[in-house]
């Protein structure tokens, strides 16, 4: 006679299940099913890892709603790629230089795509009571002996356990996609125990297991990825031997360890890095892998300035400042020019990673030598651009790689930036204009410094010092708007993308600062234009020849 437990699961397993679904696999009022009897009696169905990613993304793609926020540049090419690849169940290899968001791609597409699941709490295998086949439950359930004809892991030993003891109480926690995601980097020191687990002597003293049972196992990353992503970095760099221990995860999704006579099924979606450079050297995949990653997709720098500068906005981690948009546009444009340097070594690749930390120590700078201490919002102007050679990080190509030669490298990238970004505002100014300018300087110097406020009581704030130059103040009025008007386009632009504005919202707090940004940035350029209008004396002084 069939027992209370084995009817309530048997049926619940045969029938359909009795909910309407938010996301792929996860109940309206999923919020509400705290316990394996509420499972049951909803007849949970699993779904699998892999056409949760296809049917999450078949509903964005349906809703227009973007499929992988934060991922700017990659419209046209990478993510074309990445859906055909998640439509056709696909397991891939992301190929690219560093800096190119292929780790942030991984961890997007789990967070966005992959559904909340419903596992046993505290399991570190995102264990769900469905994993076991009915009968296992119903012996679970029964507490009794689990024989099993082929010794496969379902469920780590601790979730059979809670199951033997809470019945259909045991606790249900829903755990989301970002939760499931592994991330794996090869290294020197990762072993093969690390990636498919290891019998736990441990537990077998503790726990008085035998040796090959389920209970003495401890899992390694690919099972800590169950029902989720497995990433590993830079594949290439792991070795041979470890590289074979994944390729049944590929073929077959299962594999087993060393002697220890037990199936296990990840249940995972597998994603590889890559770099290049290791990529095509021959033997750094072994070929049986390479074939088994069936979407290899190529991922890129940003192609575009406007791309460079909202990446850089976005990434950033900035305190409570104002960056101007005429600084955003010098610091993509340096590493946009780095990127196409003879004198850099661009088999590693000029990681976006550069603008963004060059951004957040410019913010740094202007608090330590003007905002803190005279209590004004931090907003970063040329004059601060120096300090930013701590954060650029590559690898020169003909010269000798030393700190004397990177440090004049990343002077000439520098003065090339605001060369051109300052001649982009003075380009359709009037030849009178400048040569007015040209005359008001005769005898005269503009005094700039990082500690030289906008504007204030001080003799030599720029507010002050403009009073007598009234050419050139007319000259930044003008190209204020401009640039203000340059910026609230901007602003408009990274909304669309969810990219926060808060940094680069202009008020009446932050005018002053911004003007004295401008002020910097054409005094830098009537540097620059043909003919040249002034002279930078001691790096500090503007005026005539």
């Amino acid at each position: 006679m069939s027992s209370e437990y084995e009817i309530l699961v048997n049926r619940s397993y045969s029938s359909e299940p009795k909910y309407a679904e938010i996301m792929a696999g996860v109940p309206e009022d999923y919020a509400q099913i705290k316990t394996l009897r509420d499972l049951l009696e909803i007849n949970y169905k699993i779904v699998g890892a892999k056409e949760q990613l296809r049917r999450n993304l078949i509903a964005k793609i349906r809703s227009k709603n973007i499929a992988y926020p934060g991922i700017l540049g990659f419209d046209n090419d990478v993510v074309p790629a990445l859906d055909r690849a998640i439509l056709s169940y696909h397991d891939m290899i992301l190929v690219g230089q560093i800096g190119q968001a292929k780790t942030k791609l991984a961890q997007i597409i789990a967070a966005n795509l992959l559904s909340p699941m419903p596992v046993i709490k505290g399991s570190i295998t995102n264990d769900c009571p469905m994993d076991l086949p009915a009968h296992n439950l119903v012996s679970l359930l029964e507490d009794k002996e689990n024989r099993m004809s082929i010794p496969q892991f379902y469920v780590d030993g601790d979730s059979m356990e809670k199951i033997r003891n809470d019945k259909l109480d045991t606790k249900i926690e829903w755990v989301d996609g970002l939760r499931r995601f592994k991330y794996v980097l090869a290294t020197p020191d990762i072993s093969v125990k690390d990636l498919v687990g290891q019998i736990d002597a441990i537990r077998v003293t503790k726990k008085g297991t035998e040796m090959y049972e389920i209970e003495s196992y401890f899992p390694g990353q690919l099972m800590q990825a169950k029902h989720g992503l497995f990433c590993i970095d830079e594949l290439p760099v792991l070795d041979t031997r470890k590289q074979v221990s994944l390729l049944s995860v590929l073929q077959e999704g299962r594999f087993t360890t060393g002697a220890y006579p037990v199936i296990f099924e990840p249940k995972t979606v597998f994603f590889a890095t890559a770099n290049p450079i290791d990529y095509t050297h021959s033997g750094k995949i072994i070929e049986p892998l390479y074939d088994r990653l069936k979407s290899h997709i190529q991922t890129h720098y940003p192609r575009s300035l406007d791309e460079e500068m909202m990446i850089i906005i976005q990434e950033a981690k900035i305190p409570k400042a104002f960056i101007p948009i005429f600084l955003l546009k010098i610091l993509a444009r340096i590493v946009q020019t780095a990127r196409s340097s003879t004198d850099i070594n661009q088999d590693k690749g000029v990681s976006v990673r550069i603008g963004i930390h060059c951004l957040e120590l410019l913010v740094g700078e202007s608090e330590r030598t003007r905002s803190i201490i005279n209590n004004v919002l931090a907003v970063p102007r040329p004059c601060d651009i120096f300090s930013i050679d701590q954060s650029i990080k590559f690898g020169l190509a003909e010269l000798d790689d030393t700190f004397e030669n990177r440090s004049q490298i990343i002077r000439i990238l520098i003065s090339d930036s605001i060369k051109h970004t300052s001649l982009e505002y003075l380009s359709t100014v009037d030849p009178a204009v400048l040569n007015s300018i040209k005359q008001e300087f005769s005898g005269k110097s503009f005094h700039v410094s990082q500690t030289i406020l906008g504007s204030g009581d001080l003799s030599l704030s720029y507010n002050n010092q403009l009073k007598d130059f009234n050419s050139l103040k007319d000259l930044i009025s003008k190209i204020f708007q401009r640039v203000v008007s340059d910026q609230e386009m901007f602003v408009t632009e990274i909304k669309k993308y969810g990219i926060s504005s808060d940094s680069m919202k202009i008020s009446e707090r932050v005018n002053d600062e911004f003007k004295a940004g401008v002020v910097e940035l054409i005094l830098d350029g009537l540097c620059w234009v043909e003919p040249k209008i002034l002279d930078r004396k001691d790096g500090m002084y503007f005026g005539n020849q």
